[in-house]
C-alpha cells in the first residue's frame, strides 16, 4: 500500500516567511529583514550626510565623488559591523584584513574628516542595530552643520594679502617699496625673491596684513608707478579657497 502526503499550498505570505526563516538561518544572529533594514536606514541616513555636505560645502574643491564615498562608507560599515556582531577572532581577522590597504589621497579640507566620522558613526549605529540612535544623531549633528554654516560661525575679516612685484634686476626693494608700504600695511614681509627667465627681473613675494579699508585697484597703480610699470600681483582671500 502507498501512501501520498499532499502538503496543503499556503499562502503567498507564508511562503515568503518560510523563505526569508530559510535564509535568516545562514546568517546566524540576524535574518534577512535585519539586513534589509540595515542596508536601507544607513543608506537613507548617509543620504542626510551627503546633502549636508553638498549644501554647507564652500570653496572651488567639490568633489561628487567624494560624498558618495561617505554614502559608501555608512553602508559598508554597517555592513561590517553586523558581521562582526560580538565575535572578537572576526574583529581582529578584520583588522588583518583591511590593514593591507593604503589610501594616497589627501583630505583637502580638514572639515571633511569630520564627515568622514560622521559617516562611520551611522554605520556603526545600524550595524549594531541602535536604530534609534544612529536616527537621531544624524538629524542633529545635521542641524548643528546647517546652523553653523547659515550663521557662519567662527568666521574673520581677513586682512592678510599676498603681493608679487615684478622689479627690475637693478633696483632695491626697500628703498622704493619701504616708506610706501609702511603706510599702506600694517605688516609687510619679503618672503621670496627669484629670477624670471628671459628678462632677468625680479620678482619678489611679500606677505602683507592690510589696516582697514583697502582700494585694491588705487594701491596696484601706484605700485606700478614705482617699479616702472611692470607686472603687479595681488592675491586676496587666500585662506578661502584652495589654491
Amino acid at each position: 500500500m502507498i501512501t501520498v502526503l499532499v502538503r496543503p499550498q499556503g499562502t503567498l505570505e507564508s511562503v515568503l516567511q518560510d523563505s526569508a526563516n530559510s535564509i535568516g538561518d545562514f546568517t546566524g544572529v540576524f535574518s534577512i529583514w535585519d539586513i534589509a533594514i540595515v542596508l536601507c536606514l544607513s543608506f537613507g541616513l548617509s543620504l542626510i550626510i551627503g546633502k549636508t555636505y553638498q549644501v554647507t560645502h564652500k570653496g572651488i574643491s567639490y568633489s561628487q565623488g567624494n560624498v558618495q564615498t561617505y554614502v559608501l562608507m555608512a553602508v559598508v560599515i554597517a555592513v561590517i559591523m553586523l558581521v562582526i556582531g560580538s565575535n572578537i577572532a572576526r574583529a581582529f581577522s578584520l583588522v588583518g584584513a583591511l590593514s593591507i590597504v593604503r589610501f594616497r589621497n589627501a583630505v583637502k579640507e580638514s572639515r571633511d574628516v569630520g564627515f568622514v566620522f560622521w559617516a562611520m558613526a551611522v554605520g556603526m549605529s545600524c550595524g549594531t542595530r541602535f536604530y534609534l540612535m544612529a536616527v537621531f544623531a544624524t538629524v542633529v549633528i545635521a542641524v548643528f552643520v546647517f546652523t553653523m554654516h547659515y550663521f557662519n560661525f567662527f568666521a574673520r575679516t581677513v586682512r592678510e594679502r599676498i603681493l608679487l612685484v615684478e622689479l627690475d634686476s637693478e633696483a632695491n626693494p626697500e628703498d622704493l617699496f619701504g616708506e610706501f608700504f609702511g603706510k599702506i600695511f600694517h605688516e609687510h614681509y619679503l618672503i621670496s625673491m627669484e629670477s624670471l627667465p628671459g628678462s632677468g627681473n625680479l620678482q619678489l613675494a611679500y606677505s602683507t596684513t592690510i589696516h582697514g579699508k583697502f582700494d585694491s585697484g588705487k594701491f596696484l597703480q601706484q605700485v606700478r608707478e614705482l617699479n616702472g610699470d611692470l607686472k603687479v600681483s595681488l592675491i586676496e582671500g587666500q585662506q578661502q579657497i584652495d589654491l
